[in-house]
């Protein structure tokens, strides 16, 4: 091109076409191709001419061509190959199929060129299409729209616009052209008389996202992706908070992988730990952008951003929380369409900042994922069996972290040894050769948090470490009166769970850490003081009521406070401090009694004891130390030891001088174990008289008991009943006998063996419901194995397998032996009637179905004045 033209300039759309086979199709016309190519040459300039492209190269079989609108350029190209469609080629397998490509933006000629990026895009927008095909970019695509738009109803009346009233756009996606950083949004020209099929362009298609390829699979955890799915299509600002090693990192990937079809702009995933030049360098990397000379990187990202559906994670936004902070507000603020998915350990605290925390994994999805990790640990074998597998998970918390440990760990131990290390986590998970990355161990994972703390929230984590459980305001109050701000700090960087009550709760790992921190600031002995002295004042809360009368026992509501004194009482036994641990192992007897827990009572108290002084009479008080004898007494099987202590204890209660407590000493070592009957129900009548003329008659009711026992035993079972009958007013006197209702209870056995069944149920029913109520589960089993005896009597053999079982289950370690031989003896019975098989079935099927079910089943046994032909004294069947 000789003659001088004028180039368009502002906004220019660029169109290269090229023939595309153009090698091919020569060496196989020969001498007859430069015909062919010298036609398409005429009918594409013609097309140029007839719409205003500028020709500024043609250099072989390919044209560049400069329009100085966008509307005339996709009109041109639609035009042009349905010219080529219709020209009358010299052989129908040489038609010549052109690909053509467009691109709009701004250039400026200087002379007779452009020496601009937006040329070169040009290119290669064109070398992506297939012949035949007409591509453009997402800047034409926009353009031709918006002329369209304003030239509709035909105002214009040219070419163009009739052409363009027939020419859709296709939106193929997003594209990386070579030699570009950034996608380019790729649009096929669809129009009649134009091919619409094609393979996809010929450029490799832009990254949708970042997501790592996992090393492991992902377990579980479905009902947490669909809720966070849902809030993330809800809210722009989602922030996953939760400890260290929760797995917040592998489910927002899970999830945003989930998503990927609601983000055409992709997924980008950067994290702040590891973001060394910055996180809007970071996220400009993920996107695939180079900084600007003279331009900050965030508004480089920003510019690339603002119109695209896309969803940003953010990992560890705790490592950079002011920069993090930072780098949202300018996304959401700039960034219309685009979403933000953050993790931390905190919440990032932003305006619109929607906070979801994430849970520990449910037992089935813990189990698996051990279970899982545990056989890639082991050459693909979990090396246990599912069951030590499974106790193992339901140690280790829900944490993904501390089962992956645990998973490593089990190439040294097996699973059920593993599981009775775990009161200390980090002396059984840790390895002292971890490296030192955050996730490597649970003490490097937990420093991480703790280093953050202020000074008053880590004094406060450390003071909370003495206790085993979940605390109230009131007593973290009690561990700093002004511990409100620091309770807040502690929980918004998961380091403290916030549980219903509210209650606030430190994981087993957090505590062992805990521990370690208090230990290391030698402030230990004084924290665990303040434990005992908080123990010893909810002792005194919970046992009396606020006009000082001593409250009916109740196992129910001592419960949340067991651990707590037991770990006092611990204190008091390895320090010496007699007096609080001998309230305190009082106070727990009953526990241990009920729970089975008298080893460790024992172990406890013989530990106290070696720390009581010479003068334990002038130190302790004697009625403390006379109490807690007989507690050990109570709590030991060895006839010589027992006697022993119990003669320590009266001799102790004696000192004191109070008559009821000398009572208590007196009924204490009744019928024992191989007495003689007679000797033995002499020796209760001894106590009551003696209770009754010491004016403390209540102090008699064990002796009552014990009495009414041995009567039913020898069948005298009137005066059973009489003697019972006269003791409801000494139960009733009796704060630590009301809810056990062994009046009722007795009475009730005292009525199956006469076979009144409607006075048994009555009793019975009492009973139980009262034991249940307040917390006696072993003490309520003896009731539901009476009952069974009841539906025994009452004609119903299958109940009565079903109970019994049920009600063996439920005691566990809680033997009852002085009514052994009668359960036995109908069981006996009912397998005679029933049948080896059948009563083995029934019998485990009540022992499989939870104390809560076996409860109700045996409270929904029905009234025998219900029942059809019921008679009020039924016949005895023994």
């Amino acid at each position: 091109m000789s003659a001088r033209i004028e180039l368009p300039s502002g906004l220019v759309t660029f169109m290269f076409t090229d023939i595309e086979g153009s090698t091919r199709l020569a060496r196989m016309l020969g001498d007859a191709y430069r015909n062919v190519l010298g036609a398409h040459r005429a009918v594409l300039r013609h097309v140029f001419d007839d719409f205003g492209g500028v020709e500024l190269l043609t250099e072989g079989d390919s044209f560049f061509v400069a329009f100085s609108n966008a509307d005339a350029a996709v009109a041109a190209c639609v035009e042009a190959q349905r010219r080529l469609s219709a020209h009358d080629w010299p052989r129908r397998d040489a038609v010549p199929r052109v690909r053509m490509g467009l691109h709009t933006g701004r250039a400026v000629p200087v002379g007779q060129e452009y020496a601009s990026a937006e040329v070169h895009r040009a290119a290669r927008v064109s070398a992506a299409a297939h012949g035949g095909q007409v591509l453009c970019s997402e800047a034409t695509a926009l353009a031709v729209t918006a002329t369209y738009a304003a030239t509709t109803g035909g105002t214009t009346g040219t070419a163009a616009a009739a052409t363009l009233a027939t020419v859709d756009l296709l939106d193929l996606g997003a594209f990386r052209l070579r030699g570009f950083d950034d996608d380019e949004r790729l649009f096929q020209v669809m129009a009649p008389g134009l091919d619409r099929d094609f393979p996809r362009p010929r450029t490799a298609e832009a990254p949708r996202h970042n997501l790592p390829a996992e090393h492991t699979p992902f377990v579980g955890r479905r009902a947490e992706m669909t809720e966070l799915a849902e809030l993330i299509s809800r809210n722009r600002l989602v922030t996953v908070v939760g400890p260290g090693g929760s797995g917040k990192t592998r489910l927002t990937h899970a999830v945003a992988d989930q998503l990927l079809p609601a983000y055409p702009g992709g997924v980008w995933t950067i994290d702040a730990a590891s973001a060394a030049q910055g996180l809007p360098t970071a996220l400009a990397a993920a996107l695939g952008l180079r900084p600007e000379p003279g331009r900050p990187m965030i508004d480089t990202v920003v510019e690339q951003c603002a119109e695209r559906r896309m969803l940003v994670l953010l990992q560890t936004c705790d490592a950079a929380p002011a920069l993090t902070v930072a780098l949202v507000h300018r996304l959401l603020s700039r960034c219309r369409r685009l979403d933000v998915m953050a993790t931390g350990r905190a919440p990032i605290a932003l305006a619109g900042e929607t906070v979801w925390r994430i849970p520990p994994l449910v037992p089935a999805d813990a189990f698996a994922l051990l279970r899982d990790r545990a056989a890639a640990a082991q050459g693909g074998h979990p090396g246990d069996g599912d069951p030590q597998l499974a106790k193992l998970a339901a140690r280790l918390e829900g944490s993904p972290l501390a089962i992956q440990l645990a998973a490593a760990r089990l190439r040294l131990l097996p699973a059920e040894q593993l599981a009775r290390r775990l009161d200390d986590p980090l002396g059984a998970l840790d390895n002292d050769a971890a490296g030192d990355g955050r996730h490597a161990s649970l003490t490097n994972n937990l420093t991480w948090s703790y280093r953050t703390l202020g000074s008053r929230a880590a004094d406060l984590l450390r003071r909370l470490a003495v206790f085993t459980g979940p605390v109230d305001l009131a007593t973290v109050e009690w561990c700093d009166p002004e511990g409100l701000s620091a309770l807040s700090e502690l929980a918004d960087k998961s380091l403290v769970e916030v549980t219903p009550g509210p209650r606030y709760r430190l994981s087993d790992q957090v505590r062992a850490y805990a521990l370690r921190r208090l230990t290391a600031t030698g402030d230990e002995p004084a924290v665990r003081d303040r434990h005992l002295t908080w123990s010893l004042h909810v002792l005194d809360r919970v046992t009396v009521d606020l006009d000082d009368q001593v409250r009916t026992t109740s196992l129910a509501e001592l419960s949340p406070y067991v651990a707590e004194w037991q770990a006092a009482l611990r204190w008091t036994s390895a320090t010496g401090r007699v007096a609080a641990g001998l309230r305190l192992a009082v106070a727990l007897d009953p526990w241990w009694r009920e729970h089975g827990d008298v080893e460790e009572g024992r172990e406890l108290l013989a530990e106290l004891f070696r720390h009581l002084p010479e003068d334990a009479a002038v130190t302790v008080p004697a009625s403390d130390l006379a109490a807690a004898c007989l507690v050990w007494a109570g709590l030991t099987a060895d006839r010589s030891e027992r006697e022993r202590l119990l003669a320590r204890g009266r001799a102790a209660a004696e000192h004191s001088g109070d008559p009821a407590l000398l009572i208590r000493a007196q009924a204490a070592g009744l019928a024992l174990p191989g007495d003689d009957p007679v000797a033995a129900e002499r020796a209760c009548r001894d106590v009551i008289g003696l209770a009754e003329r010491s004016g403390v008659p209540n102090a008699g009711f064990p002796a009552v008991l014990a009495l009414a026992e041995l009567l039913w035993r020898r069948e005298a079972l009137t005066e059973a009943a009489e003697v019972l009958g006269a003791a409801r007013h000494l139960e009733a006197a009796r704060p630590e006998d009301r809810g056990r209702r062994a009046v009722d209870w007795l009475l009730g056995m005292v009525a199956l063996r006469r076979g009144d069944l409607v006075a048994a149920h009555d009793h019975l029913v009492v009973a139980l419901r009262s034991r249940l109520r307040h917390g006696f589960r072993g003490a309520a089993a003896d009731a539901v194995a009476a009952i069974a005896v009841r539906c025994v009597l009452g004609g119903d053999p299958a109940t009565a397998t079903v109970l019994f079982g049920g009600a063996e289950a439920a005691r566990g370690a809680r033997r009852t032996e002085s009514f052994g031989a009668f359960w036995s003896a109908h069981q006996t019975s009912l397998r005679e009637a029933l049948g080896d098989a059948a009563f083995d079935a029934a019998y485990a099927d009540g022992a499989g179905l939870g104390f809560d079910r076996i409860v109700a089943m045996a409270l929904a046994v029905e009234h025998p004045d219900l029942e059809d032909g019921a008679a009020r004294f039924a016949q005895i069947v023994r």
